[in-house]
């Protein structure tokens, strides 16, 4: 079902201007099986899949307009970014394929960074051996990293992105209410494994706990969850749970079904219940 079958998730500085993104929505095309917007971060992912040809083209037609009609300058919300199509990452779903997804990267990065004059960086695994992670990126883009593609100084209109290759990861958040900033951190951190990411933003009135799940099919936000509930004082309480994006169907084979609405996730937002439609 899934050779032959690439993803790609675009993280877009732009989640509040609702007409404007349903114009990206069309420009995704027949790819698009997700996107997922948050005011307080001011940010969009937008997850496309399809095959090769079709996926780069529509990955095109998205890039294009967001370098066209965003401007970092202009930008505010409580998420990191340096661009303005910030994170690109290319996901093989067959693992055999990741060769591919690799190629389709640096392909696209190429391109965008010829066609579109901005800086771009390559996450996930280098032609020297390496493999960079895109928190290792962010710490050290425009210092001890230089860019692969394009200009050594970002647009500041444009900003700079990165482009990688990688395994499927799952983004999922956490609300919490009744607790500061400065606490939040350190329950992120609590959470925090070789094989989840975490940040503490606020969120309105609220706390979120955001993690990136690098091995979802062998760590869940069920583990998340516990630990931050474990964490959390007397008067703090869980307000709800997002999933951001899509999830496989087998990370939710790992969780008793009773918990899936707890913790955010339903079949209905799994990659192969989208790719049935």
């Amino acid at each position: 079902m899934t050779s032959g079958i690439f993803e790609c998730v675009i993280n877009v500085s732009e989640g509040q201007r609702e007409l404007l993104l349903a114009h990206f929505d069309e420009l995704a095309g027949e790819s698009l099986r997700d996107r997922h917007s948050d005011v307080f971060h001011n940010r969009s992912v937008f997850t496309l899949i399809h095959h090769r040809e079709a996926l780069l083209r529509d990955v095109r037609a998205l890039l294009h307009a967001v370098y066209a009609e965003l401007d970092l300058r202009r930008h505010v919300g409580v998420h990191p970014r340096f661009g303005v199509a910030d994170v690109v990452p290319f996901v093989a779903l067959d693992p055999n394929e990741a060769h591919v997804a690799v190629e389709l990267r640096d392909l696209v990065a190429r391109e965008m960074a010829e066609s579109e004059g901005i800086s771009v960086f390559l996450y996930g695994p280098l032609d020297d051996g390496h493999f960079r992670t895109l928190p290792e990126l962010r710490r050290h883009a425009f210092g001890e990293i230089t860019p692969e593609f394009g200009p050594s100084a970002p647009d500041p209109r444009k900003g700079a992105s990165a482009f990688g290759s990688r395994p499927l990861l799952v983004a999922w958040n956490l609300w919490v209410a009744g607790i500061d900033l400065p606490l939040g951190r350190t329950i992120a951190s609590a959470v925090r494994t070789s094989e989840v990411r975490t940040l503490a933003f606020p969120v309105g009135d609220e706390i979120q706990i955001s993690c990136n799940f690098i091995t979802p099919l062998h760590t869940t936000p069920e583990y998340a969850y516990e630990v931050v509930k474990s964490a959390l004082p007397r008067e703090a309480r869980l307000t709800r749970a997002e999933l951001v994006g899509l999830s496989p169907q087998g990370m939710l084979d790992l969780i008793s079904s009773e918990k899936w609405e707890m913790l955010g996730l339903s079949p209905s937002t799994t990659i192969e219940s989208r790719l049935l439609r």
